[in-house]
C-alpha cells in the first residue's frame, strides 16, 4: 500500500518518516523533475507499506517547484506516485495554521490519517485539544497523537492504519479544490477555509494563560541584532575546531590501514599488471574516499544539529537584513548553507526564492561556498603545510585555517553577489516570510540516520568517480611511448649510478623519471608552463585537470600518481610521500606558499560537472553555467597567484 506523508514545514514530518521506516530509506527524484523524493518501507499486520515523504508545504496550491510536486501527485488521479492513503502530520501546538493544508487534503476524499504530532509542546503551552470534538469535524479521518522525537505514538499509527477506510464522501463544507492557475478562486477558497477553521479552533481548543516561553526568551539573545551574528560566527568556528580535533585520529588510522593493505597484497600476489593495478590504483583510490568519512560525518552531524534544534531558521532571520545589500535575502542562506554540504542541493534549494533575480544570484554564488567535496583537499593540504599547534592555548591552528577557507568562500560569494546585483538590471522587490519553529533537543536517532545517508551518498557517488579516474590515471601513469619510457629508465639508472644512490633510492629515482615520460607525464609537462607561476608542478597539474570531474578527485589522483612513483617495498601514507617530494633544487614541492595557493584555488574554482548540469537545468540555459566557469576560473587563478606571491 502506497502512503503519502504530507505536512507543513517544521511539523516533525521527518521524525515521523524516520520513526516508521528506520534504515529502510532511499533518496531519488520524483518522476520527470529534479525534486528530491525520499521514500521508505515498513510492514505491519502482514501488509507491506511504501511511504513517500512529500516536500513540506503550507497549502496544496503550489508556489514553488517542490510544492508543485505535491499538487500534481495528489490531484492527478493518473499519477504513477499518487498515494492510496494519506498521513498528514499536524503540529498540535499550532493547530490553526496546520488545519488549512489538512482540510484541503481531507477534501480529496482519500483515506486520511491525521498525525497530531508534538503533543508535548501543546501541553507545555497549556493548549487542551478536544480530540473527540476534532474527530466530529473530520468524521472520515483517523486521528492519533504522537511525539515522534521520542518515538512515542508508533503503535497508535499502526493501529490507525488498520482502520483506514475508503472515504464515504464527507468534505469540510468547502467547494472542491480548484485549479492551480486560478488565483482568484484559490484566494476565495482559502479565506473560506480559514473562517471555518477559526470557528473549529474555538470549539475544540482551550488555552490557559501561559508565561513567556523558553523559545521566546532564547530568541532575545540568538536573534539579537548584534549578539546574533557573534554567536553564529562562534558556532561556525566551534564546528571547524571539532572537525579537525576529533577527526584526525580515525583519519590517520584509515590512512595507515590502506597503506598496509597495499603492502599486504603486493607481498602475497605475484608481480604483474593486475597486482600493480590493485596496489597502485584501486586501493589508493578507495582509500582517498574512505579516509574522509570521519570529517564528512562530523560536518553533517553538526549541520543536522543546527537544523533539528530550530537554530537554522533563526540564522535565516538574522541574515536577511545583512544579505539584502548584496542582492540576496534571508531565504538565500538556506541554499548557501546547503551548499556547505553540496552545491547541488544548494542550487536546487534556491527554488524556494520567488524573486527571479535573487534566485539567480543565489544559484551563481552558491558553488563559492566550500562544500564537503573540498574537505578532502583542504584537510590534506592543511595537514601538509600548516603546523599542528595551538593559539591562545586552546585553539587549533589547523582548524582555524579551515574556518578561514570557509570564510573566504563566504566573503567572495557576497562580493560577487553584490556585483551581480549591479549588473543584472531586473528590478523586483523580494520579501521574506518565515515561521520560527520552537527550539527542540536534537534526537540522536534522527541525526544518525541523516549522517548515515549523507555519508553513503558521498562514498558511493564520489567513490565511483574517484575509483574510475584512479584506474584511468594508473594506466596513463604506468604506460607511455615505449621507446621514450625505456630510454628514460636507462638514462635514470645511469644517472643514479653516477650519483651513488642506494638501491632503494635508485628504484625511486628511476620510477620518477619513467613517470615523467608516461602518457600522464607528457600531459602534465604540457600544461606545466601555465600553472608554474602559481607554484604548481606537472603532478599537481594532472590532479587539477582530473578534479574538474569532482573536486575530491584531487586526493585520489595524487594517491595514484605517487603510488605509481613509489617502488619501495613498503607503501608510505600519502602525506609522507608528498612531504618528501622535492624540486630539482632540493626544496620541497609543497611549501607553505604552494599549499596556501592550492587551498585558495580550490576555494574559488568551479570544479564539479554535476553542479554545472544542475545549474543548466535550473536556469534552463547554458549561459549561466558558462558564466560560472569563467568567473570562478579567473578568481581561482588570480587568487592562487596572489596567495603564492604573498607566502613565498
Amino acid at each position: 500500500m502506497r502512503l503519502g506523508l504530507i505536512g507543513n514545514p517544521n511539523t516533525g514530518k521527518s521524525s515521523i518518516f524516520n520513526l516508521l521506516t528506520g534504515l529502510k530509506q532511499h533518496i531519488g527524484n520524483f518522476p520527470g523533475v529534479t525534486v528530491d523524493k525520499k521514500h521508505g518501507g515498513f510492514s505491519h499486520a502482514g501488509i507491506q507499506y511504501e511511504l513517500i515523504d512529500f516536500p513540506g508545504t503550507y497549502s496544496i496550491y503550489p508556489r514553488s517547484s517542490d510544492e508543485k510536486v505535491v499538487y500534481d501527485s495528489l490531484i492527478n488521479a493518473e499519477s504513477e506516485i499518487r498515494p492510496q492513503a494519506l498521513l498528514v502530520v499536524v503540529d498540535a501546538s499550532n493547530l490553526e495554521r496546520n488545519l488549512l493544508l489538512f482540510s484541503q487534503v481531507y477534501d480529496l476524499q482519500l483515506p486520511t490519517l491525521m498525525i497530531l504530532n508534538m503533543i508535548d509542546l501543546a501541553d507545555r503551552r497549556n493548549l487542551k485539544i478536544d480530540l473527540a470534538g476534532l474527530k466530529q469535524k473530520f468524521p472520515d479521518a483517523e486521528i492519533v497523537t504522537t511525539n515522534a522525537r521520542i518515538k512515542s505514538g508508533k503503535n497508535r499509527i499502526y493501529k490507525a492504519l488498520e482502520t483506514l477506510k475508503v472515504r464515504a464522501g464527507h468534505k469540510f463544507n468547502v467547494s472542491e479544490i480548484t485549479s492551480a492557475d486560478d488565483l482568484e478562486a484559490q484566494e476565495k477558497e482559502t479565506l473560506e477555509r480559514q473562517a471555518l477553521i477559526r470557528d473549529l479552533i474555538n470549539d475544540v481548543v482551550t488555552e490557559e494563560k501561559q508565561e513567556e516561553t523558553f523559545s521566546s526568551k532564547l530568541d532575545k539573545i540568538l536573534v539579537h541584532p548584534v549578539l546574533g551574528y557573534l554567536i553564529f560566527g562562534l558556532v561556525l568556528i566551534t564546528i571547524f575546531q571539532f572537525i579537525f580535533t576529533f577527526a584526525n585520529v580515525p583519519m590517520d588510522i584509515i590512512d595507515g590501514a590502506f597503506a598496509l593493505l597495499s603492502d599486504y597484497f603486493a607481498g602475497v600476489m605475484p608481480e604483474g599488471i593486475f597486482t600493480d593495478l590493485l596496489t597502485q590504483g584501486i586501493i589508493p583510490g578507495i582509500g582517498g574516499v574512505v579516509i574522509f568519512i570521519p570529517q564528512i560525518a562530523l560536518l553533517f552531524f553538526f549541520i543536522g544539529i543546527l537544523e533539528e534544534s530550530g537554530y537554522l531558521a533563526r540564522v535565516v532571520f538574522i541574515m536577511d537584513r545583512f544579505m539584502r545589500p548584496f542582492g540576496l535575502n534571508g531565504r538565500s542562506i538556506v541554499p548557501l548553507m546547503s551548499s556547505v554540504a553540496c552545491a547541488i542541493p544548494g542550487v536546487m534549494a534556491a527554488r524556494t526564492i520567488p524573486n527571479w533575480k535573487e534566485r539567480l544570484i543565489t544559484i551563481l554564488v552558491a558553488p563559492l561556498m566550500s562544500c564537503s567535496a573540498r574537505i578532502p583537499v583542504y584537510t590534506l593540504l592543511i595537514a601538509l603545510v600548516i603546523p599542528e599547534q595551538k593559539v591562545f592555548g586552546f585553539m587549533n591552528v589547523q582548524g582555524l585555517v579551515l574556518f578561514c577557507l570557509y570564510l573566504l568562500g563566504i566573503v567572495m560569494a557576497l562580493v560577487v553577489a553584490m556585483l551581480l546585483n549591479a549588473i543584472i538590471l531586473k528590478k523586483e522587490k523580494g520579501s521574506l516570510i518565515l515561521e520560527m519553529p520552537t527550539y527542540k533537543m536534537p534526537r540522536l536517532s534522527n541525526l544518525g540516520l541523516t549522517v548515515l545517508e549523507k555519508v553513503r551518498v558521498f562514498v558511493w557517488d564520489a567513490g565511483k568517480i574517484i575509483l574510475a579516474i584512479s584506474i584511468i590515471l594508473w594506466a596513463l601513469a604506468t604506460y607511455g611511448p615505449s621507446d621514450r619510457m625505456e630510454k628514460a629508465g636507462v638514462e635514470a639508472d645511469q644517472m643514479a649510478q653516477q650519483m651513488d644512490l642506494s638501491p632503494k633510492e635508485t628504484d625511486q629515482f628511476v620510477s620518477s623519471k619513467k613517470l615523467e615520460n608516461s602518457y600522464i607525464g607528457i600531459i602534465g609537462k604540457t600544461i606545466e608552463p601555465v600553472i608554474e607561476p602559481i607554484g604548481y608542478d606537472w603532478k599537481i597539474g594532472i590532479s587539477l585537470v582530473t578534479s574538474f570531474a569532482a573536486r575530491e578527485v584531487f586526493v585520489g589522483s595524487m594517491a595514484t600518481i605517487y603510488a605509481v612513483q613509489d617502488e619501495s617495498e613498503t607503501t608510505a601514507p600519502l602525506l609522507e610521500k608528498m612531504r618528501r617530494e622535492k624540486l630539482v633544487d632540493g626544496t620541497p614541492v609543497y611549501s607553505l606558499a604552494t599549499g596556501v595557493s592550492l587551498m585558495v584555488f580550490y576555494v574559488f574554482a568551479m570544479m564539479c560537472m554535476a553542479t554545472l548540469a544542475v545549474v543548466k537545468r535550473e536556469t534552463k540555459s547554458w549561459k549561466w553555467p558558462i558564466v560560472q566557469v569563467v568567473y570562478m576560473g579567473v578568481l581561482a587563478y588570480l587568487g592562487a597567484y596572489i596567495a603564492y606571491i604573498t607566502f613565498s
